[in-house]
């Protein structure tokens, strides 16, 4: 076992002071350090309630109905969309949008006839209602709170028009995946995500999601589409990036999006 040695011991001995002054120090380190972090946190989640409000602000009568409606043209269909403005879920985010186009006029690159599809933070159901329409067997996922109206619009905008009855589950990210999605019986052709990441404390989750549904042996393609906003947002993107092989499939300057093809590292 080592020993201090006595001088070294003496000098510790004699300046208390000086220990106290280091401690304090670094005290005021941990906290500025955390000050920063609650302010960016502040920042962010004011410029997602703004980015909200915008979008409740385009909403007809949008004082008297705590309901928005939106229409969309996809795969020939005329797509009505229920939104809510209860959880950030149920808002229409512009990388489900950018996902949807690139879907619909990349056929031939990504098929999704006849696929297994499941996707993550599915939100108001807008992506998994045009990959149903495209010919998907589509699995819904997202909180308990979101299945309501998740279920609701892909219903009223799949019934009588998709090869498939699209399913909604509910999936809390890194949370008993192994029980719920034991591979391989729950193996997936593609993994969608849109707008899964901004500023929010399930950054580790999700990403231990992805790699739960997209691993080696799988097969799996994750197509991830997301606004970057945050600072937060790319450190998401480095991580991803080292975790996955990841193709930038497209992107939209002007938007803002990005979107990822990613396979698993072998």
């Amino acid at each position: 076992m080592e020993r201090s040695s006595p001088v070294s011991q003496t000098a510790q001995d004699m300046c208390p002071a000086k220990r106290r002054e280091e401690e304090v120090n670094r005290e005021d380190g941990e906290l500025q350090m955390e000050k920063g972090t609650t302010d960016e946190a502040l920042s962010d989640q004011k410029a997602m309630a703004g980015e909200a409000l915008d979008r409740r602000n385009n909403w007809e009568q949008s004082v008297y109905y705590a309901l928005g409606q939106e229409s969309f043209h996809f795969i020939g269909h005329e797509i009505s969309i229920r939104e809510s403005l209860d959880a950030y879920g149920a808002l229409i985010w512009p990388g489900a949008i950018a996902l949807c186009h690139f879907l619909e006029n990349n056929q031939q690159q990504v098929s999704l006839m006849d696929k297994a599809v499941l996707e993550i933070g599915a939100g108001t159901g807008l992506v998994s209602i045009v990959a149903s329409l495209l010919g998907a067997w589509v699995t819904a996922t997202d909180l308990p709170d979101i299945m309501t109206n998740l279920t609701f619009n892909l219903h009223r905008n799949t019934k009588g028009y998709s090869r498939y009855t699209p399913q909604v589950t509910a999936l809390s990210w890194g949370q008993d995946l192994d029980r719920d999605f034991p591979f391989p019986p729950y193996h997936y052709d593609y993994v969608l995500a849109a707008d899964v990441v901004y500023h929010h404390d399930c950054l580790e989750e999700l990403l231990k999601t992805m790699r739960h549904f997209c691993r080696p042996g799988s097969r799996t393609t994750l197509l991830w589409a997301n606004k970057i906003r945050f600072q937060a947002d790319l450190r998401f993107t480095e991580c991803f990036k080292s975790s996955f092989n990841t193709t930038l499939l497209s992107e939209l300057p002007q938007q803002g999006v990005r979107i990822y093809k990613a396979t698993a590292k072998e």
